[in-house]
């Protein structure tokens, strides 16, 4: 299997440049920075059309904000966002689209027994990183009786229901992984060969880099200007969950954005997991998955999963590959 790692804050680092081909060459490598689903994001793809490239980036980006539109908890008239105010009163019709990422995180919840679920949103929601907010003891106890995945009823014709007021969901753990699998499909379409997409801590190569593999850092979880790890990687997905991006310290605990369903508070024992494999959204999934259930069962369970491994980073900064890795 061909693998890529990446990280939370991602960077995505070229083959140095002493390493690439000449000066002609390398001005048919189109870059380009965006801002979106709350994250930034960056495409890198060969192209000897300017012109095309430039309607290509265009077209991504407006894949992104087109998802950004269906699954924000943010935009009122997003699809999520009507879920969350109706759906435990009456079943809602959902896109297909929708659906079945709605059908693929339930998978990954009953694989994980609960470790990943969508629903966890109805204890984050009192989580503010930036203005140090937490629930309190009696906000948590209410909320997390909300946080069953089950409790999503996925019923014919796209319709989906609650099965309880309260609970709310957000795709944040899956969908900038769709976003980036659907925006390198984007590419792969208009017969890109080569490229690179990322948005926050998920990113999909494609190809290699013109004979060259893509170089792909992990980030060191507690040091912002040093890595883990610099792997020579192509034609694979990644994603990293760390408890470093958003997160504050009160009273010495790490309060981060990475919940525990069962507990509805941050899950501890890692710094950041790293999964690689075929489909960024499930990537972008098993990191969290792996993230919350702790390196012994995180371990367990990616082992029984065909195409897909990962990297983890306990507390003591120690790095533990599965098998397909060991290499």
């Amino acid at each position: 299997m061909r693998v890529v790692f990446s990280l939370l804050q991602l960077m995505l680092y070229a083959v140095p440049a002493g390493l690439m081909l000449l000066a002609p060459a390398q001005a048919q490598w189109q870059r380009e920075a965006f801002d979106t689903l709350g994250t930034r994001a960056y495409i890198e793809f060969w192209s000897e059309d300017k012109a095309k490239a430039r309607q290509l980036i265009l077209d991504v980006q407006a894949e992104f904000e087109r998802i950004n539109q269906l699954m924000s908890p943010y935009i009122e008239s997003s699809e999520l966002s009507l879920l969350n105010r109706n759906a435990a009163t009456a079943p809602v019709t959902v896109c297909s689209e929708f659906y079945q990422l709605l059908q693929q995180a339930k998978q990954i919840s009953a694989l994980s027994n609960g470790a990943f679920d969508i629903t966890f949103a109805s204890v984050g929601f009192y989580y503010d990183y930036r203005a140090r907010k937490k629930p309190d003891a009696a906000q948590l106890r209410q909320a997390r009786q909300y946080v069953n995945y089950q409790s999503i009823e996925l019923l014919a014709d796209n319709k989906v229901r609650y099965s309880q007021p309260g609970v709310k969901i957000d795709l944040g753990g899956i969908a900038k992984g769709y976003a980036v699998e659907r925006g390198i499909a984007l590419l792969a379409q208009q017969g890109i060969k080569h490229a690179q997409l990322t948005a926050g801590g998920d990113s999909r190569l494609l190809g290699d880099k013109r004979g060259k593999p893509w170089l792909v850092a992990i980030k060191h979880p507690r040091q912002d200007d040093k890595y883990a790890a610099q792997l020579p990687l192509q034609d694979s997905a990644i994603s990293t969950s760390g408890d470093y991006e958003r997160y504050f310290i009160e009273d010495g605990v790490r309060y981060h954005h990475i919940i525990d369903p069962k507990t509805g508070v941050s899950a501890t024992g890692l710094l950041s997991v790293t999964v690689t494999g075929a489909d960024t959204s499930k990537t972008d999934a098993l990191s969290t998955t792996l993230f919350v259930l702790g390196l012994q069962q995180g371990m367990e369970l990616i082992e029984r999963i065909d195409g897909y491994d990962a990297i983890f980073i306990d507390a003591n900064r120690n790095m533990h590959f599965s098998s397909g890795l060991t290499q």
